[in-house]
This record gives C-alpha cells, sequence and structure tokens, in this order.
C-alpha cells in the first residue's frame, strides 16, 4: 500500500527587502571566500534549501537560519529567496538558530560560547535546559562557557590562527593576560597543538611557583636579619659594646655578633630597668 507523505511546513518565494537580519544570530564572521563560493553554487543550481523565518508583522519576516544562504543569495542579485515560515517567538527563535548552527558547525567555539551566553542572560533560560536542548552535559556547557573570561582581542588570536577550544582553556590556567598573551604568542609563533601549549603552561606555572618561593624565602631571610639587628641595638642600647659582621655566600648568609667579656657584664633582662655597665 502507498504511504501518504505529511506535508510539515510550506515553502513561500519572499522578496529579501522583507527578510529581517536575526538579532541573535550566534555566527558573527563569515567568511567572504566562502559566501563567493556559496553565492556561485547558487547562480547554478539556486537555493537547493529553504531559509527559515519567522513573521514579525504584516510585512516583514525574521530570519531564523540560514544567514549564509540569504548572504550568499543577496550576493547573486536574486530578488526573492524560499523560506519556510515557522510560527515561534523570539527565545525559541534564538535557540532554533542556535542549534541549526552546531548541527551545520557552521560555528566556531567563541561564537557557540557566546550564543549559550545570550540564552542564559538575554532569555533567562537555566544552564540545564540549554544543555539539555543543546544535547550537552551541564559540566560541558559550563567548560564552554569558561573560555569568555578571555578578553575579546584575545579570542580574535585564537580563532584566526585556527586555534581549539582546548588551547583557550589551557590559557586560562595561567593567572593573568599578561602571561596569557605571551604564551598565545609563543604556541602561534611556534605552531604549538595542544599537547605541547598544555606542557609550555605547565611549565610557565612551575617556573612562577618557584619564583614565588625563592621571594617568600628572601623576604623571610630579611625578616630574620632585621630581627638580629634589632637585638643588637637593644644590647648596644644597654651600653655593651657589640660589634657585628655579616657576609654572604651563593650557600648561606653568616651573621656574627661579638660582645666583649667582662667580669660585671650583666644584660637586663625583659622588663628591668637597664643599670649602666
Amino acid at each position: 500500500m502507498k504511504q501518504k507523505l505529511k506535508c510539515t511546513a510550506e515553502v513561500y518565494d519572499i522578496p529579501q527587502e522583507m527578510i529581517l537580519p536575526n538579532p541573535n544570530q550566534p555566527r558573527k564572521r563569515f567568511d567572504f571566500d566562502e559566501l563567493e563560493s556559496l553565492a556561485q553554487s547558487i547562480r547554478e543550481n539556486g537555493i537547493l534549501q529553504p531559509i527559515t523565518v519567522r513573521k514579525k508583522d504584516d510585512s516583514k519576516y525574521e530570519l531564523i537560519a540560514g544567514e549564509r544562504r540569504l548572504r550568499a543569495a543577496r550576493l547573486t542579485g536574486i530578488m526573492k529567496v524560499p523560506a519556510i515560515v515557522l510560527d515561534m517567538e523570539e527565545g525559541r527563535s534564538a535557540v532554533f538558530a542556535l542549534i541549526e548552527n552546531l548541527q551545520r558547525q557552521d560555528l566556531d567555539f567563541f561564537e557557540e560560547a557566546q550564543a549559550i551566553e545570550t540564552l542564559l542572560t538575554d532569555f533567562k533560560m537555566s544552564r540545564d535546559d540549554v544543555a539539555r536542548k543543546l544535547g550537552i552535559a551541564p559540566s560541558t556547557l559550563s567548560n564552554k562557557l569558561r573560555i569568555l573570561k578571555l578578553p575579546e582581542d584575545m579570542r580574535l588570536r585564537l580563532s584566526r590562527a585556527n586555534l581549539t577550544e582546548r588551547h583557550a582553556r589551557a590559557l586560562l590556567q595561567l593567572p593573568d593576560d599578561a602571561q596569557r598573551e605571551r604564551a598565545l604568542s609563543i604556541i602561534i609563533d611556534r605552531r604549538l597543538n595542544v599537547a605541547e601549549s598544555e606542557r609550555m603552561i605547565q611549565q610557565m606555572l612551575n617556573r612562577a611557583k618557584r619564583q614565588h618561593n625563592a621571594l617568600r624565602g628572601i623576604r623571610d631571610v630579611r625578616l630574620f636579619i632585621n630581627t638580629l639587628n634589632h637585638a643588637v641595638d637593644t644590647i648596644r642600647r644597654a651600653g655593651v659594646d657589640a660589634d657585628t659582621a655579616r657576609s654572604e655566600t651563593e650557600e648561606y648568609i653568616e651573621y656574627v655578633v661579638r660582645i666583649p667579656k667582662t667580669e660585671q657584664l650583666r644584660l637586663p633582662l625583659p622588663g628591668e630597668a637597664e643599670e649602666a655597665i
């Protein structure tokens, strides 16, 4: 028996001037060469897959999905584009646009993270809801959001160098942007893969820890020397002609205090009045 197919959506030819851009479009960067290549394909074959829009008012539609196809169609001069019209509110439209781009792998990882952030902040969706709709674990979603801690110029450099999300997360191990910038420059200049980048960053962290411990040791030694100096000053104020000598080598600091021996010498105990000797 012949199965009857169900029609779920109709395709309309909509004039381009009636289609407004999607304010929640997750993809922010479009390669002109890719658009021109797609435009050439459209010139030869037409738009094989309709774009998706939603009705705004009596005369306008808002794009939901298909930004690249729409832009490429405009390069060809096509006046009307095939479109499926969905009855959808803005929040669902934003989710739909994000999911459509993710399924096509059209987004880089920063655009994906920014789109997720938009769903959380602008549309007040919970992390669990977003993770469920995107088909990822909440922990994965949290890791994706962490990379937004990197400043915009650093994100742009990572994208232009075709580095990965793991490169970005590795940079976040460093404590400040100055060290991250330095590490990123090395990664780009030496074309380090993820494992090499993580190893280099760990070396930077270990070096910083050793330097911190060394500085702390120097501060502690200075504190001890100051304590000895104060003790010698106390002895001198008591009338004792104490003499000191200090010398340093690469291995140690030597601090010598010489106090003359006299038969009547007695240093005052704490709380006692100082007596002349």
